[in-house]
């Protein structure tokens, strides 16, 4: 499954390196915009979302949600076709 992990780290100064780590080592990711990641993992939302919790402060906010194959917008040919190989793969 594909998730899409979004966040706002309310906290100034917040160090992201553990957040970052956590996220790596859940699955295969992409990341090119700023608090957005996607994330190819056999996790569900609700494990990767657990697995996070822990590298955040109880101000801040994070979304994980399963990607389909409906989507569209602005990014670089690298971004989409990553997405396109990794739905296709699970597909």
């Amino acid at each position: 499954m594909i998730y899409l992990i979004s966040y706002d780290l309310n906290k100034p100064g917040q160090n992201y390196a553990d957040l970052y780590e956590a996220i790596k080592s859940a699955g295969v990711w992409w990341h090119y915009l700023d608090s957005t990641w996607l994330l190819d993992t056999w996790l569900t939302a609700a494990q990767v979302s657990d697995k996070l919790r822990p590298c955040i402060d109880d101000n801040d906010n994070i979304l994980v949600i399963g990607v389909t194959n409906e989507y569209a917008g602005w990014l670089p040919q690298k971004a989409w076709d990553w997405l396109r190989v990794r739905m296709n793969k699970a597909a």
